[in-house]
């Protein structure tokens, strides 16, 4: 009786063989056998025995179980080189994934990486980046973004989280720029922020089915400062060049005023008209001083210097501005111990700064009051010292600070350029000149200006 077949597991790569049967059936190799005639014949060739019928049956078994065999074998080689070359394409597509796996990590960690780089550029551009869904939540801003809009950004997360809860200029300014074209600008004037401009820029993210917006804000509030000033000065140039021509015009005709009266003043007429004339004269006086203020102010070229006698000037002072004090009921007195005291400086210039300070002293008591004109050397002899103080109503603490500043006046009418061009002419002469409101007290103006060394240049 023949041994039953075995079926090959898929992890072997030879043929099993049973423990109890014998050698001879494994007939996958027919060497091992002799002939074919040898099975078919069913002679024992050991024992030698010859001559008797054949069993017809069993040689058709053995052929059947030789085929049977053969083909089992060839079955099993066939499922080995099968098994085989699945297992090294196994091997070749798990090397491929390896390597689809490592290419996919590197790509991972460059995205990664890529991403923390750009998320730190968005957090250090100088202008601010909004984006917004469609349903108006705001899915990312950085921190300059929440700066200009004025919210603080708590964990990391944008606050607030719609644009419903901005404030309304913001509202607006968004708005603006998502139905314009082009960066849309807005003052956001409140008690936070007063006078700050922003400006937006609109654009549409496009990814897949969902739309979002995204805004470019930036503060031009120091841009918009600087066209302010830009044109400001526009005007003020083409106000100075007018007032420049009018004075110029103006002044012709008042040189030739004040020599004729000059004239009538020596004249010898009665006191009636001589009092005429003083009037006419102190008139005459303070138009060029307002002549001469807008003519320096606004082109104020180097001062010629030269020796000049200080105590002269101040004497000068005296003799000229009296009448204009008088006019006013207003009493001058000159004081000082510079006479013979001489430094290089412009005398016209300095006599305009007397004058300018007198007639501003006149005119903040015309009811009634008195000028002092006093001067002496400073403590370190380098310098001299000249005040002019009056007993009028003084100047107040918040005026104080801005006296000395182009247009700022408290007299209706008045350009407000004397005492500015006051302080650029000392300036010019390397001095200073400052001032003081003692309580009860007036007004008080101190010149102080060098007597050597460096005289300073132009203002």
């Amino acid at each position: 009786m023949a041994t039953p077949v075995q079926i090959l597991p898929v992890s072997m790569t030879s043929l099993p063989m049973s423990p109890g049967a014998p050698q001879e059936i494994c007939i996958c190799d027919p060497a091992l056998f002799g002939s074919d005639e040898r099975i078919s014949s069913g002679r024992d060739p050991e024992r030698g025995q010859a001559g008797e019928e054949p069993d017809r049956g069993g040689e058709k078994d053995g052929q059947f179980l030789l085929q049977a065999f053969r083909s089992f074998s060839q079955a099993a080689r066939s499922l080995e080189c099968s098994y085989e070359a699945l297992h090294t394409e196994v091997a070749r597509l798990r090397h491929e994934l390896e390597q689809r796996n490592s290419e996919l990590g590197r790509s991972l960690e460059q995205n990664l990486s890529m991403r923390a780089h750009l998320d730190r550029i968005l957090e250090g551009l100088p202008c601010g980046v909004l984006v917004v869904s469609r349903e108006g939540t705001i899915a990312r801003a950085n921190p300059e973004a929440l700066r200009l809009m004025g919210v603080q950004d708590r964990a990391g997360a944008p606050s607030p989280a719609n644009i419903s809860s901005l404030h309304p200029g913001i509202q607006r300014l968004l708005g603006s720029a998502e139905r314009s074209i082009g960066e849309q600008e807005l003052c956001l004037s409140d008690e936070a922020s007063p006078g700050r401009w922003l400006s937006a820029r609109y654009a549409v993210l496009s990814h897949g089915a969902v739309n979002s917006s995204i805004f470019i804000l930036r503060d031009v509030t120091e841009r918009k400062r600087l066209e302010q000033e830009r044109e400001k000065m526009r005007r003020q140039q083409a106000l100075a060049e007018m007032a420049t021509l009018l004075a110029h015009e103006v002044r012709n005709p008042l040189g030739s005023l004040e020599l004729f009266a000059g004239l009538l003043a020596e004249a010898g007429l009665d006191e009636e008209p001589r009092h005429w004339v003083a009037q006419l004269q102190a008139g005459l006086r303070i138009l060029a001083a307002t002549v001469n203020n807008v003519l320096h102010f606004h082109s104020l070229p180097e001062p010629e210097r030269s020796a000049l006698d200080i105590g002269s000037l101040l004497d000068w002072a005296g003799e000229f501005l009296t009448p204009l004090a008088e006019q006013s009921g207003v009493g001058l007195r000159v004081k000082h111990q510079l006479g013979g005291v001489s430094l290089a400086a412009d005398r016209h210039r300095l006599g305009q700064v007397l004058q300018n300070l007198v007639i501003n002293a006149v005119r903040a008591q015309a009811g009634g009051g008195s000028i002092r004109i006093n001067g002496h050397r400073a403590r370190d002899r380098e310098s001299v010292i000249i005040t002019v103080a009056d007993n009028g109503p003084g100047i107040s603490a918040a005026n104080l600070a801005h006296i000395f500043e182009p247009g700022f006046t408290t007299r209706a009418g008045s350009p407000g350029l004397g005492l500015a061009v006051c302080r650029r002419i000392v300036e010019q002469h390397g001095g200073t000149l400052r001032a003081s409101s003692p309580p009860g007290s007036g007004a008080i103006f101190i010149l102080a200006l060098p007597l050597a060394g460096r005289m300073g240049g132009s203002a």
